[in-house]
């Protein structure tokens, strides 16, 4: 039988509101813009995949809009006509003529996955090898800037059993106003509930190694990325009571290695659009592995698609010792699925049907569609 080839491509952006503004050190964030993209094949299996960015470009070099761009100029015209179902090979050959374009790479191959996967009848993760656990612990973040705030948000999110496990955005203020919000979130929470805390680069060498022991003595126990430089990640590991974690310098296989060999973090913050795709992150988790470096699992504060290919991809791991924060659908306020993620007793549960698992609602999608190209700005 002939197989089943790529007969066309759609992409289109979608803005959806968020509960909050969520605040980092590089931005603040008023909602949420997801760049979907739908794989149709010649079979009539139909995929969808997701690029999403934190803030826009003040995280890294792709935005919603410029991947939009790069799939319907680039990658579109690349795999038109291709066999839809090899897709490491496909992959393989995109690669070679576009460069980097990780968020991009992730949503096509995340849209190839889900296809094939309806096509067999199997899910996502059987694609990568085999789920060996189907629910994951979700932590989520305490973003709004307020302590009282946060703390209120933390108190509800434990009484409701939906995270025990709370990362906290810092960098943007003082040093020990910083410390001091986390000590009092800390102690609100006591151990019903671990602290972390994700500084987005924002210190410098000297900056992190004043903060860190003052935040281990705070009780966090995870930072995230505080410096800039994987060389001063390096000179910082393992001077501190405090597991230190990288995600911005780690920007697929190639990273990972330089910094597996250079002792350069304790742990790895597995993101699928930040590697380059689902296959190229299960290599960033097989180098930590082979390091003995720890796992994360990491989100771009994703819409659905985009975190349950990551549920897949991380149910698959043979470590997962941090757990993962797959908490972007909770952080919009508008569900675009018929049906919607089943979180419940601080987990989420991965989705057991073909391909993703998840159906779209097409009604709810036209209400947030963008018509033109750009959002208005105010």
């Amino acid at each position: 039988m002939t197989a089943p080839t790529i007969d066309r491509i759609e992409t289109r952006l979608v803005d959806l509101p968020t509960i909050r503004p969520h605040k980092l050190s590089v931005a603040t964030m008023y909602g949420q813009t997801l760049m979907l993209v739908k794989v149709y094949c010649s079979d009539g299996v139909v995929g969808i995949g997701e690029g999403t960015t934190i803030a826009g470009m003040a995280y890294g070099p792709e935005a919603p809009e410029s991947m939009k761009l790069a799939i319907d100029g680039y990658f579109a015209p690349a795999m038109i006509g291709q066999d839809a179902t090899r897709i490491q090979a496909l992959m393989a050959h995109l690669g070679k003529l576009i460069k980097v374009n990780h968020f991009s790479r992730s949503a096509v191959e995340t849209a190839l996955l889900d296809a094939h996967g309806k096509r067999l009848g199997v899910p996502v993760s059987e694609l990568l090898g085999g789920r060996r656990r189907d629910r994951l612990p979700v932590a989520w973040t305490l973003a709004s800037g307020d302590t009282a705030k946060d703390i209120a948000e933390a108190e509800k999110m434990l009484e409701a059993r939906r995270h025990k496990i709370f990362k906290l955005k810092i960098g943007a203020k003082e040093l020990k106003t910083d410390i001091k919000h986390v000590a009092d979130i800390k102690k609100a929470v006591g151990e019903r509930a671990a602290v972390r805390v994700d500084v987005n680069m924002a210190w410098s060498e000297t900056q992190a190694a004043w903060a860190i022991p003052a935040l281990a003595e705070a009780g966090c126990d995870l930072v995230e990325q505080p410096v800039a430089s994987a060389a001063a990640m390096g000179r910082l590991m393992r001077r501190f009571p405090v597991a230190l974690m990288a995600d911005e310098i780690l920007q697929g296989p190639e990273s990972a290695f330089e910094i597996a060999k250079h002792g350069g973090a304790d742990v790895f913050a597995i993101k699928i659009e930040q590697s380059g795709g689902l296959f190229a992150a299960q290599r960033v988790a097989a180098i930590a592995d082979a390091a003995g470096i720890e796992l994360y699992g990491g989100t771009m504060l994703e819409g659905a698609f985009s975190t349950v290919a990551s549920a897949h991809l991380f149910a698959t791991f043979p470590n997962l010792q941090w757990g993962t924060e797959l908490f972007g659908p909770l952080l919009i306020t508008e569900d675009i699925l018929t049906k919607p993620l089943d979180y419940s007793d601080f987990e989420l549960s991965v989705p057991n049907g073909p391909g993703l698992g998840i159906e779209l609602d097409e009604e709810k999608l036209k209400r947030f569609t963008r018509e033109g190209m750009f959002k208005a700005t105010r």
